[in-house]
């Protein structure tokens, strides 16, 4: 039979969540019910609530979860009740071109539940990037659910489903840093956090935290920056190239999304080296470069979209290596709130005072 559970809805663009009473319907074939257990409390989550990502409205907010599988569909295989999962908004559907050459992180065809989530007087609601799990539970396709070891704190865990993931993989996957190279991070909020914390796991023997502001830098310092720099108060271009020797950085990731830090970005990187876009840009923004510089310098111009990741691959490893102490995923959870103090979570987002708020059921 279909639930009722309480979960936070934005109803119009820019006006104040509410909680609200929403029917999850019985899984149907290659869904799954998932009762959430901590949710993230992401920028994307904001934007969806001020209509920059579309205007489905209303939309049931939240995705960066985990959670115990408590119902599944016909024909479901990857997951079965009692599973402890971390959702994806990546599904991917092995049958693509991409998947087809072997890329399943480019799936073109990723999937959600194909039922609709209702408000109680039948309304349907947009689960915000195909999962909303600002709920007590949450219908998605199952192939969003990624089973990792349950010993996993879920407050901790739920953030490899977007945030911290985008920034580590930005560094492993998408900017292959390796061994012994240097790194420089523009935007330490908490996926340019997470970006410094994977350059670390790989090995990059310098890494260099960019921000405007130094409660931001001392984070970076803590997850494993080598260096920092204040970059309302020096050139960042100048200070990256003076701690590699006066060349660049051999990958710098750019977390902030705009038009001035990718330009500071693809200035600081030496030559041949590696740019990493893992900052969501605004549809106005643009960039102006030199082509003749563009030519010049070589290299690569990269873009990173959930970190290039592969759930199935990746959430496993990644929580391996979190409860083997290799991996702090502790430290980006500032704060664990209640449901009701999302609208307050999106305030404090606003001040840099945090790197997640999450959500505990």
């Amino acid at each position: 039979m279909a639930q009722q559970v309480q979960g936070v809805i934005a109803r119009a663009k820019g006006a104040p969540v509410a909680i609200e009473t929403i029917t999850v319907p019985d899984p149907g074939p290659g869904e799954a019910v998932v009762k959430v257990q901590a949710c993230g409390v992401c920028h994307t989550d904001l934007h969806y609530r001020e209509g920059g990502i579309n205007d489905d409205f209303p939309f049931l907010l939240g995705h960066e979860a985990a959670g115990v599988v408590e119902s599944v569909g016909e024909g479901v295989t990857e997951v079965e009740p009692g599973d402890f999962v971390i959702l994806n908004w990546r599904a991917v559907c092995g049958q693509c071109r991409a998947c087809l050459r072997g890329r399943p992180q480019y799936c073109f065809n990723t999937h959600n539940a194909k039922q609709k989530m209702t408000l109680a007087d039948g309304t349907e609601l947009s689960p915000a990037l195909g999962i909303g799990a600002f709920a007590e539970k949450t219908l998605v396709a199952a192939g969003q659910c990624t089973k990792v070891d349950p010993s996993a704190s879920p407050a901790a865990a739920g953030l490899l489903g977007c945030g911290v993931m985008a920034g580590i993989g930005a560094a492993i996957n998408t900017g292959g840093v390796g061994r012994g190279d240097s790194v420089a991070v523009i935007g330490c909020g908490g996926v340019g956090n997470a970006s410094v914390v994977g350059s670390q796991l790989a090995g990059a023997s310098k890494i260099i935290a960019v921000d405007v502001d130094d409660k931001k830098l001392e984070t970076a310092r803590k997850l494993g920056a080598t260096h920092t720099v204040n970059s309302r108060t020096t050139d960042p271009v100048e200070a990256v190239r003076r701690l590699t020797g006066g060349f660049g950085a051999d990958v710098v990731i750019e977390a902030v999304g705009r038009p001035e830090t990718y330009e500071q970005a693809f200035y600081a990187r030496d030559l041949a080296g590696t740019v990493v876009l893992v900052g969501v840009p605004t549809p106005e923004m643009r960039i102006d470069l030199p082509l003749l510089d563009v030519f010049g310098r070589g290299g690569a111009l990269k873009s990173s979209w959930y970190g290039d990741c592969l759930p199935s691959r990746d959430f496993p490893m990644l929580i391996d290596l979190y409860l083997q102490g290799r991996l702090d995923l502790d430290a980006f959870v500032t704060e664990t709130i209640a449901l009701e103090d999302v609208e307050k979570a999106f305030e404090r987002m606003h001040h840099g005072d945090v790197l997640r708020s999450v959500v505990v059921f």
